[in-house]
């Protein structure tokens, strides 16, 4: 095993540990919560993610009584009866308040059964062991959890943190182009929120993140990590600037619920509302094209979606973030300066929505 690098969310008692790493899945026991004898570790994953992963995963939990159960792959499953489901076999294998939900997955494995996990006898622990570049970056760390309803998307759900997250680098060697790209969407992001210096690194670096390099993606991972595990311990329960990590999501959130969930990845939605979302700022021209040009050199989709201005514009209104009636932006007034804001121009959103 390579060298392992640890850092921590800062949350008081329920701080936890962000493990980035090769080799973890296979060799990761001393970094994980201790395992009781007899303990029910209940390890959720996916019929994608399980073939390629279980086997290693359950080796992790020696200690305990492991529990498997599979879900269907894809976004339009992140449902409230997946997160039943995961309930239902806990229930049936003898699960109780001391037991432990493991998701082995993406994002969506990650944020069902972390709801699972929160809701389940009022609270269960549970570990992310995130094998997307996605969920290593952003939905693992923070504790965010939830389902999507037919009216928006993660509107079912629960503030829920992990005892730890468990990243291997690793699992990324059988990710998919196109959802490997979708994660880079999200390293961006960061860098545009947040860190000029970071975005300045991307478009230095992008073609070794393109094709895979560990000593690459080991920096973009941990600072992205890094970078989220500031703001989430200075704001946990997203009541200001963890509002932030939101840059374009909200235009993003509405093109996937348009689009029923299986036209475009969350990734790819991501890359086109920060686009929106700069078009929507005061910056520089060159700025947005900085922007634009970097999306474009990570293989994530810049131009428009075939999606009315009107239909988008009402599924923001479902959006959590509205107040009030009014949708709430993430903006920027610099590349790696973002603020919220409401107070914008309406014609403008409207001129950017038909765009």
């Amino acid at each position: 095993m390579t060298t392992t690098q640890v850092l921590s969310v800062a949350l008081g008692e329920r701080s936890y540990p962000i493990c980035i790493g090769t080799g973890l899945l296979s060799q990761g026991h001393a970094l994980l919560p201790v395992i009781h004898a007899g303990q029910t570790v209940v390890i959720v994953t996916n019929e994608t993610v399980g073939p390629l992963y279980l086997e290693r995963a359950k080796g992790l939990f020696q200690n305990g009584t492991v529990v498997t159960h599979e879900l269907a792959d894809g976004e339009q499953w992140k449902t409230p009866a997946a997160a039943l489901s995961i309930i239902d076999t806990a229930l049936e294998n003898g699960a109780a308040r001391d037991s432990l939900f493991v998701a082995l997955g993406g994002g969506v494995v990650g944020d069902i059964t972390g709801f699972a996990a929160a809701a389940f006898m009022r609270g269960v622990s549970f570990l992310q062991i995130p094998t997307t570049l996605l969920a290593q970056v952003d939905s693992s760390v923070g504790g965010k959890t939830g389902v999507n309803h037919a009216r928006g998307k993660n509107l079912i759900g629960a503030f829920h943190q992990p005892k730890a997250v468990l990243i291997d680098i690793d699992t990324l060697n059988t990710l998919q182009e196109r959802e490997y790209a979708a994660g880079l969407a999200e390293v961006i992001k960061y860098g545009a929120i947040a860190d000029p210096a970071f975005f300045e690194w991307l478009e230095a670096n992008i073609g070794a993140l393109r094709e895979r390099e560990t000593e690459a993606l080991t920096h973009a991972i941990y600072r992205s990590c890094e970078l989220k595990a500031l703001i989430v311990a200075e704001d946990e329960r997203e009541q200001g600037r963890r509002a932030l990590l939101n840059f374009g999501h909200t235009f993003g959130h509405a093109i996937e619920a348009c689009t029923n969930y299986n036209t475009w990845l969350h990734g790819e939605a991501v890359a086109l509302g920060m686009i929106m979302a700069a078009r929507m700022s005061a910056l520089p021209q060159e700025d947005i094209e900085r922007l634009v040009r970097l999306l474009d050199a990570a293989g994530l989709p810049t131009a428009a979606v075939d999606v009315s201005a009107t239909d988008l514009l009402a599924a923001m209104l479902h959006d959590k973030k509205v107040a009030q009636g009014r949708v709430r932006l993430i903006l920027l007034r610099s590349l790696g300066d973002a603020f919220v804001t409401g107070d914008y121009d309406d014609a403008h959103l409207q001129r950017v929505l038909e765009q």
